[in-house]
């Protein structure tokens, strides 16, 4: 049977300080939606509509968040959600879903889904989610991920070198060659213009024992202590289990973990997993800093752009986001200012400097009042 899981972990420190620990940006009702303000993990919950059984769709996250998932989402009850005690990276999140899921359906192929994407249009998205889930289907020993047509040399983005075409896949499933993180500028430009690379999305289809042998082979120790929560999971014994061990698994993505050592195992030898692509040739935007949040905005023709009870007067380029309906904000004369305002917090500061929010979030206490 096929499952899906969103994975809603994150705290979105890049968008503080709207963004909080108790309050994190995938719930909070950012983006305009059907005439109303929505969630980032309320737009991937729809966007499973026609994709997978509701009962078979699953949201891993922090456990401190599930009473809020459960009041904006209630159709996601309790044993759909995965609390992780703490967030150990995307390996174990991942890990933890395939040990749950793999407990209830021995054959199930899951989906791993991003909760801070916005994708469109959602046809296309589901459509090649379907092809990702036939790869699989067809063969078990298939790992798949999900590369975005890259639209300009990005840095911040890992990328996803395609090789061969697969049979039967539309001219659209690739065997991967290799995963590379982050790369120079430079090295980003000639990734564009040779037309073989994607930008990694953070998506893939597996059957779940599939993923779990990797883990077997890959990183034991993870492996052992998701056994462990495995075997207790729906006795009297799962909390205890999970809360005692989870918190001992190494912290790794599953990138570094598994899909690097799987696609060089991959090229070299005939055998064993093969780790695969779709290309996504669809509208993808990761919506983690305040300059790509303005991408969900509709500009002026100075390219300003603002959200909430706000002004600009004779800026070019500017982000203003005010989320207190008592307070309003007016820039006058700023280029490339982003400036948020909520009802605790204000944050001012240049637009090419949206990076370094982590490290003045660090240096913040997390309640300001």
């Amino acid at each position: 049977m096929r499952y899906a899981v969103i994975m809603a972990g994150g705290a979105g420190t890049r968008l503080w300080p709207v963004s909080r620990s108790d309050r994190p940006k995938q719930l909070v009702p950012l983006v305009r939606r059907n005439g109303r303000s929505m969630s980032l993990l309320e737009i991937a919950a729809e966007r499973l509509e026609g994709l997978v059984d509701a009962r078979h769709r699953y949201i891993c996250t922090n456990e401190s968040y599930r009473p809020m998932i459960r009041s904006v989402l209630p159709r996601f009850t309790d044993d759909l959600i995965l609390g992780e005690p703490v967030g150990r990276d995307t390996v174990n999140a991942v890990g933890f879903a395939a040990a749950v899921i793999h407990k209830r359906d021995p054959d199930a192929v899951f989906a791993v889904l991003t909760a801070d994407h916005l994708i469109e249009p959602a046809d296309l998205f589901r459509d090649r989610m379907e092809m990702g889930f036939e790869l699989v289907e067809q063969d078990a020993s298939r790992l798949v991920t999900f590369s975005i047509q890259p639209t300009y040399p990005a840095t911040g983005f890992g990328y996803v070198e395609r090789g061969a075409t697969l049979p039967n896949a539309r001219g659209l499933g690739f065997k991967v060659e290799r995963f590379v993180e982050k790369p120079s500028l430079e090295k980003a430009q000639a990734y564009l213009e040779s037309g073989s690379f994607g930008w990694n999305s953070g998506m893939f289809v597996w059957k779940a024992g599939t993923i779990l042998d990797c883990l077997r082979r890959y990183k034991p120790e993870s492996y052992q202590g998701l056994m462990k929560i495995q075997s207790a999971w729906g006795t009297p014994e799962q909390k205890r289990v999970l809360d005692e061990v989870y918190p001992t698994l190494p912290k790794i993505s599953v990138d570094y973990a598994i899909m690097e050592p799987a696609s060089r195992e991959q090229a070299r030898a005939s055998d064993g997993v093969k780790v695969c692509t779709v290309l996504m040739d669809l509208t993808w935007l990761d919506v983690g800093s305040w300059p790509s949040f303005g991408q969900t905005l509709t500009p002026d023709g100075d390219g300003n752009a603002v959200s909430g009870n706000g002004r600009v007067m004779k800026c070019k380029d500017t982000l203003v986001v005010n989320s207190d309906d008592r307070h309003h904000v007016a820039v006058l004369g700023c280029d490339g200012l982003i400036v948020v305002h909520t009802e605790d917090a204000t944050l001012v500061m240049p637009a090419s400097q949206s990076e370094e929010i982590k490290s003045l979030h660090a240096s913040l206490p997390e309640k300001l009042k």
